[in-house]
Protein backbone atom coordinates (compact mmCIF):
# COMPACT_ATOMS: atom_id res chain seq x y z
CA UNK A 1 0.00 0.00 0.00
CA UNK A 2 1.02 3.65 -0.46
CA UNK A 3 1.08 6.20 1.83
CA UNK A 4 0.22 9.70 0.02
CA UNK A 5 -0.95 12.81 2.61
CA UNK A 6 -1.10 10.85 5.67
CA UNK A 7 -3.95 8.23 4.03
CA UNK A 8 -3.09 5.12 3.17
CA UNK A 9 -4.10 4.31 -0.77
CA UNK A 10 -5.32 0.92 -2.03
CA UNK A 11 -2.61 0.36 -4.34
CA UNK A 12 1.39 0.05 -4.52
CA UNK A 13 3.31 2.09 -7.38
CA UNK A 14 7.08 2.52 -8.74
CA UNK A 15 7.37 6.24 -9.56
CA UNK A 16 9.72 7.35 -12.41
CA UNK A 17 10.55 11.14 -13.55
CA UNK A 18 6.50 11.64 -14.89
CA UNK A 19 5.69 7.81 -14.93
CA UNK A 20 3.82 5.50 -12.47
CA UNK A 21 3.48 1.69 -12.46
CA UNK A 22 0.52 0.96 -9.94
CA UNK A 23 -0.83 -2.28 -8.63
CA UNK A 24 -4.03 -2.29 -7.23
CA UNK A 25 -4.54 -6.34 -5.69
CA UNK A 26 -7.18 -8.66 -6.78
CA UNK A 27 -7.90 -9.00 -3.20
CA UNK A 28 -8.12 -5.32 -2.05
CA UNK A 29 -11.08 -4.23 0.28
CA UNK A 30 -13.63 -2.84 -2.67
CA UNK A 31 -14.58 0.28 -0.34
CA UNK A 32 -11.21 1.31 -0.49
CA UNK A 33 -11.53 2.51 -3.98
CA UNK A 34 -13.32 5.93 -3.61
CA UNK A 35 -14.40 8.46 -6.25
CA UNK A 36 -11.39 11.16 -6.29
CA UNK A 37 -9.80 13.84 -8.68
CA UNK A 38 -5.90 14.11 -9.66
CA UNK A 39 -4.24 17.61 -10.13
CA UNK A 40 -2.97 16.56 -13.22
CA UNK A 41 -4.26 15.02 -16.47
CA UNK A 42 -2.92 11.61 -16.51
CA UNK A 43 -2.63 9.09 -19.46
CA UNK A 44 -2.97 5.54 -17.92
CA UNK A 45 -2.64 2.62 -20.39
CA UNK A 46 -3.71 -1.10 -18.77
CA UNK A 47 -0.81 -3.50 -18.69
CA UNK A 48 -2.57 -6.25 -17.02
CA UNK A 49 -6.06 -7.32 -15.48
CA UNK A 50 -8.85 -8.65 -15.75
CA UNK A 51 -12.91 -8.12 -14.69
CA UNK A 52 -11.74 -4.02 -13.93
CA UNK A 53 -13.84 -0.89 -14.58
CA UNK A 54 -13.16 2.75 -14.70
CA UNK A 55 -15.75 5.02 -13.95
CA UNK A 56 -15.69 9.10 -14.98
CA UNK A 57 -18.03 11.01 -13.22
CA UNK A 58 -21.94 11.15 -14.83
CA UNK A 59 -20.88 8.32 -16.98
CA UNK A 60 -21.45 4.59 -16.30
CA UNK A 61 -18.22 2.13 -15.69
CA UNK A 62 -16.48 1.08 -18.53
CA UNK A 63 -14.51 -2.47 -18.48
CA UNK A 64 -10.96 -2.00 -18.81
CA UNK A 65 -8.86 -4.73 -20.16
CA UNK A 66 -5.00 -5.09 -20.98
CA UNK A 67 -4.12 -2.49 -23.71
CA UNK A 68 -6.63 -0.37 -23.46
CA UNK A 69 -5.75 3.12 -22.66
CA UNK A 70 -7.77 5.81 -21.63
CA UNK A 71 -7.38 9.92 -20.75
CA UNK A 72 -8.43 11.43 -17.36
CA UNK A 73 -8.56 15.24 -17.54
CA UNK A 74 -7.21 17.10 -13.81
CA UNK A 75 -9.60 17.71 -10.93
CA UNK A 76 -12.19 15.17 -13.35
CA UNK A 77 -14.34 12.82 -10.71
CA UNK A 78 -13.34 8.76 -11.15
CA UNK A 79 -12.95 6.18 -9.73
CA UNK A 80 -11.77 2.24 -10.71
CA UNK A 81 -14.32 -0.84 -9.67
CA UNK A 82 -12.50 -4.07 -8.43
CA UNK A 83 -12.03 -6.80 -10.91
CA UNK A 84 -11.20 -10.35 -10.56
CA UNK A 85 -7.06 -10.08 -11.04
CA UNK A 86 -4.40 -7.88 -9.83
CA UNK A 87 -4.99 -4.42 -12.07
CA UNK A 88 -1.39 -2.85 -13.44
CA UNK A 89 -1.69 0.27 -15.17
CA UNK A 90 1.08 2.36 -16.38
CA UNK A 91 0.34 6.42 -15.79
CA UNK A 92 1.87 9.61 -17.46
CA UNK A 93 0.87 12.79 -16.57
CA UNK A 94 0.59 15.86 -18.18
Amino acid sequence: MAVLGGKVKPYTEIQQNNTIIRTFSFDLNEEELVWHRDHNDRNVKVLTGEGWKVQMDNQLPKEIKRGDTFFIPKETYHRVIKGTTDLVVKITED
